[in-house]
């Protein structure tokens, strides 16, 4: 078994209604490793459930709920803190979703509040953050100077009364990426939500979320980040798109995102040899939700890291990362 019954689940709901006992369980358990229960359940919507299964759906439904409203508040906290530093603050992932009332908002879990501002505005940014309660999470010198040196975002930063976390960034992949995405187009091409307020151009979250999904992570709960790309390919024109991917360096990037979006979650497409490995990864979970295939999980890990620094830095800091304690999956 693998986690291919969530994204059936996803693409077609009227289907669980043959799941036994067994067939539940698992599905919730994946679902929930994927912080997916809550689109689960709004997909699912009003369709019969088993009884025990009924208040399970009820609660993640209104647990997205309540986390898109924090997450709202805290992206209109942020704003207010940032809105004397004449600085255009653009959301990201899924708190701008869920700001504009987009598809793969809905039901989504969100977690840490995402911008991303010009990066000759990141100290002033930074300063007013502080100023209005936020404070730094990793008091490790060596994590604060990497972040600083090669990440594409400031070391991340939580505020000490709501205990909500904020991620700044000045671009959408590290500085020692393969691939460099002109996060200054992005900010241009901005879309308003509020007067103080943006999020990225259609064309442009398909290329941050394709980017997040292949060109910078391990793929650890991707098939979350999977959905948000088949919902925002929704209307999205291919040739403005295309353009747009290549622009940021990123067109084989969204492309495989589209056909693997397509292949789990629409009418199916056909796959590289390449894609099927990127997939198996995606849906490496046993019935119980538990990740498996740690060969598989470990190589994407390392890949991770491949992609975003080259040999000898990345030595150096799986090194630096491992004599603190780190270890890997």
């Amino acid at each position: 078994m693998n986690a291919r019954r969530l994204a059936q689940a996803l693409r077609d709901p009227d289907g669980v209604a043959a799941l036994d006992a067994g067939g539940w369980n698992a599905l919730v358990a994946m679902a929930r490793a994927e912080r997916l229960i809550g689109t689960l359940a709004l997909r699912i919507g009003d369709r019969p459930v088993p009884a025990a299964v009924r208040p399970i759906l009820s609660d993640a439904r209104l647990d997205a709920e309540r986390e898109a409203r924090q997450a709202l508040w805290e992206a209109d906290r942020a704003a207010e803190a940032l809105a004397g530093q004449d600085v255009p603050v653009v959301l990201l992932k899924g708190t701008a979703y869920a700001a504009a009332g987009l598809r793969a908002g809905q039901g989504r879990f969100i977690g840490d509040l995402d911008i991303l501002v010009p990066r000759d505005a990141m100290e002033r940014v930074e300063r007013a953050l502080i100023d209005a309660g936020w404070e730094w999470v990793k008091d490790d010198p060596y994590d604060d100077a990497y972040y600083r040196q090669w990440m594409h975002e400031l070391p991340p930063m939580i505020h000490a009364a709501r205990d909500r976390m904020i991620d700044v960034h000045h671009t959408v992949l590290p500085l020692t990426a393969r691939q460099t995405p002109d996060a200054a187009a992005m900010i241009a091409q901005a879309v308003p939500i509020t007067n103080q307020l943006s999020m990225l151009s259609p064309e442009d979250r398909v290329c941050h979320a394709a980017a997040h999904l292949l060109a910078d992570g391990d793929l650890a709960g991707g098939l979350r980040n999977l959905w948000d790309i088949y919902c925002l390919l929704d209307g999205v024109d291919g040739a403005a798109l295309e353009a747009r991917a290549a622009r940021h360096g990123l067109l084989p990037h969204v492309r495989q995102a589209r056909r693997l979006a397509n292949a789990l979650y629409g009418e199916g497409a056909r796959l590289t040899l390449w894609d099927r490995i990127v997939m198996a990864r995606l849906l490496a979970r046993d019935g119980w939700g538990r990740e498996r295939r740690r060969l598989l999980r470990f190589a994407f890990y390392l890949r991770s890291h491949w992609l975003r620094m080259p040999p000898a830095m990345l030595a150096r800091h799986l090194f630096a990362k491992w004599r603190r304690g780190h270890r890997p999956v």
